[in-house]
Formats: C-alpha cells, structure tokens, sequence
C-alpha cells in the first residue's frame, strides 16, 4: 500500500470543510485502488493547516492520486480557499 499526503494551509475554514464533504472526499473515495482517506486540522488556535493521507492499493494508483491533486488545487487556491504546501507518495510500512 502507499499513501498520498498532502499538506496545505486552510484560509476559510468553512468552506474548506464544505468543499471535502462536497467534492473532495467523493472524488479521492471513487479513485482507483483507494482504500482509506484521512483530513485533519489542528484543534485550538493558531494557523490553520490541513495534513490528508490517503492510502491507496499501489504505488501506481498512489502516484496518479497525486498527480490529480496537484492538478486539481489550483482551484481552491484561485478562490482563497486553501494553499497547496505539499504532495508526496510514500509507502505505507506499517498500520494497525
């Protein structure tokens, strides 16, 4: 298994959850070979920052996830919504 991880700083909170529930998570959820998905911000104060990992069956499909991400956040960053800091493919060594 690998996984997608991506970083990102979130500028509207809000919408930021309006467009994972709406758009995000059904498209990584209907990839090829995805398994499992995760979003996360931090609780509390300070700056806002998504970190996601989603695993995928293969490096194969892990990379093309990627590849759409990078392509597709453009989008959100046009709208203020939320800034691209990072995406990586990394194998998944170990889960419980």
């Amino acid at each position: 298994m690998h996984a997608v991880v991506v970083r990102g700083t979130i500028h509207n909170a809000d919408r930021t959850r309006e467009v994972l529930n709406s758009q995000v998570v059904p498209l990584a959820s209907g990839a090829t070979g995805f398994k499992a998905g995760y979003w996360t911000w931090p609780t509390g104060e300070g700056t806002l920052n998504v970190l996601a990992m989603i695993i995928f069956d293969s490096e194969e499909n892990a990379r093309a996830a990627g590849d759409r991400v990078s392509a597709n956040f453009s989008q959100l960053e046009d709208r203020h919504v939320v800034t691209l800091d990072g995406v990586e493919v990394r194998e998944v060594v170990a889960s419980a």
